[in-house]
């Protein structure tokens, strides 16, 4: 359910051959129920086996890393582009169990926080992203990238609104995805482990290769022409406009102040361990 190499194949056609609304919903709902059963798995189920954890997860986030960010700059369907996203990023969310040890609290605590936090973020990210994904292909009838071209001279608040999530998935600061992400790191390189150093660096070059694709819809929206077609104002409903607004102003509002997002996650992650 969490979309990880060698087990994501069924991600991609099922987001693409499902309505949108439901495509959303998975991407999110499934990856969060199946990261909270990995999770009390790995830190109860596993309690002390972290010789067996840690390079079996290794192997599992740098795989699912890679394979979901490299098939993602050749999509040009922005919902399969956005199912190996998902892919990629059920790898970040896996990396710190790569540096997992049962010898020192301090050191779970922090993986166990930096999970959840980021498990949060993305939820948020993700749901936004596909609010504005709905609202778009309802005018244009399709998902392939060619249709986002131009969008901003005809819909500007979707098209910054989109930015918005884009950057915050990428990890640009002041989105909260960039905090989140810097928490990953965070836990990765703090574990002080020759591993750990490895998967920062894994994680450097995997943020640089969604930001291509990530920065690439950008580049549509705000640089390339429209297609020929309807370019009068997109009327978007109600709630679909209320769900990107929330979203919006809560990735940049939990960017600048962090302490929420923290205090959130803190709390779960003391709930679940």
């Amino acid at each position: 359910k969490v979309s990880a190499v060698p087990f994501q194949n069924w991600a991609p056609d099922a987001y693409e051959g499902a309505p949108t609304p439901i495509t959303a919903f998975m991407s999110v709902a499934t990856k969060a129920a199946g990261f909270v059963a990995l999770i009390e798995l790995i830190f109860i189920g596993f309690l002390g086996r972290d010789d067996v954890i840690r390079p079996m997860m290794f192997i599992l986030a740098a795989l699912t890393m890679f394979v979901g960010n490299v098939i993602a700059l050749r999509q040009t369907n922005i919902v399969r582009l956005f199912a190996y996203s998902s892919i990629a990023q059920a790898g970040f969310i896996l990396a710190p169990l790569a540096v997992v040890t049962g010898g020192d609290p301090a050191v779970m605590h922090q993986i166990l926080q930096s999970m959840v936090m980021y498990l949060v973020a993305y939820t948020v990210m993700n749901l936004g992203a596909f609010a504005v994904i709905i609202a778009v292909s309802r005018r244009t009838g399709t998902g392939e990238l060619d249709s986002w071209g131009g969008l901003f001279n005809y819909a500007p608040a979707l098209a910054v609104t989109m930015a918005v999530f884009l950057f915050s998935l990428g990890g640009i600061p002041p989105m909260v995805g960039w905090l989140a992400k810097f928490r990953l790191f965070q836990a990765v390189v703090g574990a002080d482990t020759a591993s750990g150093y490895v998967m920062g660096g894994i994680m450097a070059i995997n943020t640089v290769i969604s930001l291509a694709y990530y920065l690439g819809i950008v580049r549509r929206m705000f640089i390339d022409d429209a297609p020929d077609g309807d370019h009068s104002p997109i009327r978007v409903p109600l709630p679909l406009v209320a769900a990107m607004g929330v979203a919006a102003v809560a990735l940049i509002v939990t960017g600048v102040l962090p302490g929420t997002l923290s205090d959130l996650a803190k709390s779960a992650s003391l709930a679940a361990g």
